[in-house]
């Protein structure tokens, strides 16, 4: 995966993917707190995630978005679409993304739409398998999306010429 170093001169945009009740029991009686996963982005090929877990909503959300902003990665977006198809798993989640021509739009279910929209992809097709745990997919998606390689990428890993790489 290709981490990005610095995040001051980055536009990030937050999208809060969800927000969960978690109650401990105790003999004093309930005590609710939240957690919160939040994905961040410049919709410009960076994108990263961070749980957040505070008594309250807007700062579990706060402390999400800070750990986001630590955590981000390079995505190769071509033309508002990924170079290649993908699979990857992440614990009981499993997903599948795909190219798809201008127009087509951002076919992906709740948890990687946030994701995908936040890295500036515009046209994919997307297929969630598995869990459906909104922590697990985020995770699969921010995998697939880092082990995508665009043909630069490629050639200049091989030493070869950008013929060689779409010619075999």
């Amino acid at each position: 995966m290709n981490k990005v170093k610095t995040t001051n001169d980055l536009e990030l945009k937050d999208r809060l993917v969800a927000v969960n009740r978690v109650t401990k029991v105790t003999k004093g009686g309930r005590t609710f707190s939240f957690s919160a996963i939040v994905v961040v982005g410049n919709e410009d090929g960076i994108v990263g995630w961070g749980l957040g877990k505070a008594g309250e909503v807007t700062a579990a959300i706060a402390k999400g978005t800070e750990a986001a902003k630590k955590n981000l990665i390079k995505v190769p977006v071509l033309n508002g679409t990924i170079p290649h198809q993908q699979l990857a798993k992440f614990g009981g989640a499993q997903v599948y993304i795909q190219p798809a021509s201008h127009g087509t739009g951002v076919k992906a279910g709740g948890a990687m739409r946030a994701v995908l929209e936040s890295v500036g992809i515009t046209d994919v097709l997307a297929k969630s398998k598995g869990s459906s745990n909104p922590h697990n997919l985020v995770k699969a998606t921010i995998v697939a999306l880092g082990e995508l390689r665009d043909a630069h990428t490629v050639a200049q890993n091989r030493g070869v010429s950008l013929d060689v790489v779409f010619n075999g």
